[in-house]
């Protein structure tokens, strides 16, 4: 690890250098293929000792042969396995790369074992199994290779290592238990094509290798705007059951007919039955409420029910306050009281416990601090003035769930804050994407909730609300541009998809087709646009509408038949005749076929999204590092030939703290003890691995060995991959210097389009990022 830096970094360089040496990765060398295995070639599995249990051989994309492993005879969580040897080199950092089809789609997983240890976890490690299967074609038409790196502690004095496939069926994430967690499996992996060895993080692909080809890009001919009268009829039919509901309805069922109370076209629009059944099930919560007070915590009937409690019934109040009025003040069936006293009761009892409960993952934190305060007080306010909270006082918890203002933490009895992750922690970045231990692609996308955030403090339908909050609604929507990149949808047509592939808390593959706003339960795709007016996301959704995905991704959404789902396209028709009256913009995309060279970095979360003519460049270089600096990084290189997703080591520098973390053996879950425990007896090949972590601000509550945004947090990044060479500086005062490698002498800054010259490194200032491309 050689980077110079100013005179206040070379300690800060020295030290880090050494605790490099004691992991187990090493850095910066160059790529070399080491080995190669064709699956489905006689003479290529029989060189390389090959053994196979249930797989067959099959012809695939291109016509090149392969092989997939196949459920057992009696279905089990595990299939077929294949067992290999493969040559590595003895000293330097090897490398796993499996070539995969990408018009496949596949649920099943795929485990590397290396001589009979487990690489990498099987759910939000650093480093990932080798095939994690996909919701969608990832690469229609074309291949793609998956990278892992191999410890050292496994390859080191060896000059060839036992290789196995072992096939596992799908699992769901939030499974509890055995049987909900791991699923069997019951239908083929994907085609197998290639595996081989190699140094250096990219593989050295030959030039004879068969390579495929983006179908030419194509509008999709339709659906049209049929879906959104099948949406209409959908929603009335859920509306029109609640209306003639026999048992009190549930918080969420009374937020949609509540909200369906203002909009024309639904069965609710100004429905007389509306006010007495909400009513009813207000009435409802409350007595179940007083035989169980922890309903205000956490009500099952909700989604998530500890970030909710009963802050959806002060929404509810809140929209219909005007029509509920002349039942608050009536003695309450059941009671001694009215139900203005009963519902501020629970209401009251909802926003103090979420007040000392708050979460620190920003989607979370947004959801509690909306419903379990904001809303459970605006309902207070609304029936006991003199019990709320001022407006500008728990306006301020909104504020610090968007990143506004720093996040204080969860609060005592007295109403102080703990201030958890210090005084100045920030639950967004300074260029709006949201703050964990990194990037996050799924769950980064929050836009439904600021949104909502922004809309509830709106003093009536189509009226501004907050102007802080919707200037950070458009920064928040504004960063998360540079993640949707142009390919295919499932069926080949032009479209963009968010990027995942390098976000630290994704575990579904391709990301969703999305242009502006992910398409979620709570929120259809034009939402942010409609409630920001920003000039720029209305071009941008205007493209959507351009490429016929809009209708495509509202049709895919209403596959599922949930009840949320439901609930989450009631303001969608009005949304799209809003986009519709505007007049056309000639805004698209950053990351659209055509458009210049384009690099979007976020230091403070430590990724890079980088346009270089028809290829996209996406880095997480602080990747998974939840208990120690990992020198590891994550890249997704889409290409019009194939793509490139890889695990791979990194330099980086940092201020340590003295302390080590070592890995424990783990296989499963990459944290969270391990997570649920799995038959086998497998260890893990990162098992006993040293490394070093950070120093962590003094004013955060931090213990060695917990999981933490700071321990694994490095100060400089260097990332060398392929002809991409990224210098991240995450510090907010000091610069470093990016040192440029001999084939980068002729390089491209990609930002300003400049060539490097002869320069044997550049200065990286604080918070910037320097790219360069090697021509």
């Amino acid at each position: 690890m050689k980077i110079t830096c100013n005179a206040a970094g070379h300690d800060l360089l020295r030290v880090a250098t050494m605790a490099l040496l004691a992991t187990g990765f090493a850095h910066a060398q160059p790529s070399k293929a080491t080995d190669q295995l064709t699956f489905g070639d006689a003479t290529s599995e029989k060189k390389h000792q090959f053994t196979a249990e249930s797989s067959q051989v099959i012809v695939g994309g291109l016509n090149e042969p392969a092989r997939t492993l196949l459920p057992l005879a009696t279905p089990t969580w595990q299939g077929g396995k294949l067992t290999c040897r493969m040559t590595v080199d003895p000293v330097a950092q090897n490398y796993v790369t499996l070539r995969l089809w990408g018009s496949d789609v596949n649920h099943n997983r795929l485990v590397l074992l290396c001589d009979g240890k487990q690489v990498g976890y099987r759910h939000l490690g650093d480093i990932d199994l080798l095939d994690l299967g996909s919701d969608a074609p990832l690469t229609q038409g074309r291949f793609y290779y998956t990278t892992l790196p191999l410890p050292l502690q496994i390859t080191k004095g060896k000059k060839c290592v036992r290789l196995t496939l072992q096939s596992n069926g799908p699992f769901w994430a939030y499974g509890t238990t055995w049987e909900a967690y791991q699923k069997p499996m019951t239908e083929p992996t994907r085609g197998l094509y290639r595996l081989y060895t190699h140094t250096g993080g990219v593989l050295p692909i030959p030039a004879s290798e068969k390579q495929g080809a983006a179908p030419p890009p194509a509008t999709r001919p339709g659906p049209g705007p049929e879906v959104l009268t099948v949406l209409e009829q959908r929603v009335n039919k859920e509306l029109t059951g609640l209306l003639e509901a026999e048992k009190p309805l549930s918080q969420v069922q009374l937020q949609l007919l509540a909200k369906a109370y203002e909009v024309s076209w639904s069965v609710a629009y100004h429905n007389p039955a509306v006010v007495p059944q909400v009513q009813r099930g207000l009435d409802h919560l409350y007595l179940a409420y007083r035989q169980n007070p922890r309903l205000a915590e956490s009500d099952p009937a909700t989604y998530n029910p500890e970030w909710f409690g009963l802050g959806i019934c002060g929404q509810v109040i809140a929209l219909l306050h005007e029509p509920l009025r002349a039942g608050f003040d009536q003695t309450m069936t059941g009671t001694a009281g009215t139900r203005r006293a009963a519902y501020a009761q629970m209401l009251r009892a909802c926003r103090d416990w979420h007040r000392q409960h708050r979460r620190l993952y920003t989607n979370q934190s947004m959801i509690n601090d909306l419903y379990g305060i904001y809303y459970a007080n605006k309902g207070l306010a609304l029936l006991a003035p003199t019990e709320a909270l001022p407006e500008a006082m728990v306006r301020h918890y909104l504020y610090e769930s968007v990143g506004l203002e720093p996040w204080q933490g969860s609060e005592n009895a007295q109403g102080q804050p703990s201030q958890l992750m210090g005084k100045a922690y920030f639950q967004t970045t300074a260029k709006g994407l949201t703050k964990e231990l990194g990037f996050v692609g799924n769950y980064g996308e929050v836009l439904d909730w600021v949104s909502e955030i922004y809309e509830a403090t709106q003093p009536g339908p189509g009226q501004l609300g907050d102007e802080r909050l919707r200037a950070q609604l458009n920064k928040i929507a504004l960063a998360r541009i540079p993640f949707r990149y142009q390919t295919q949808d499932s069926a080949g047509y032009r479209a963009m998809r968010a990027e995942t592939l390098v976000g630290w808390r994704d575990h579904h593959y391709p990301g969703d087709v999305t242009y502006v706003q992910r398409p979620s339960w709570d929120g259809g795709p034009l939402q942010t646009v409609t409630a920001t007016g920003n000039t720029q996301l209305i071009g941008y959704a205007q493209q959507q509408l351009a490429d016929n995905q809009f209708f495509a991704v509202m049709q895919e959404r209403m596959r599922v038949g949930s009840f949320r789902v439901t609930a989450g396209l009631l303001p969608v028709p009005g949304q799209y005749a809003a986009l519709q009256a505007l007049p056309a913009l000639e805004a698209r995309t950053p990351m659209s076929d055509g458009a210049p060279d384009f690099v979007f970095a976020d230091e403070e979360d430590g990724v890079v999204a980088v346009k270089h003519g028809a290829e996209y460049f996406y880095a997480s270089v602080y990747w998974r590092a939840r208990n120690a600096v990992n020198f590891l990084g994550r890249v997704h290189l889409v290409t019009p030939t194939y793509d490139r997703i890889a695990t791979v080591a990194e330099e980086e520098a940092f201020e340590p703290s003295g302390n080590f973390f070592t890995r424990p053996d783990y296989t499963n879950f990459g944290f969270a003890g391990g997570g649920i425990k799995y038959p086998e007896t497998v260890h893990s090949a990162h098992a006993g691995e040293r490394l070093p972590i950070a120093k962590v601000p003094a004013d955060v509550a931090y213990k060695v060995g917990q999981e933490s945004s700071y321990a694994g947090r490095a100060s400089f990044y260097r990332l060398h991959y392929g002809k991409y060479l990224v210098g991240l500086n995450a510090s907010p005062d000091k610069s470093y210097e990016l040192r440029i490698p001999a084939g980068f002498r002729r390089a491209v800054n990609v930002a300003t389009g400049q060539p490097t010259g002869a320069a044997a490194s550049v200065t990286v200032g604080p918070r910037s990022t320097v790219v360069l491309v090697a021509e």
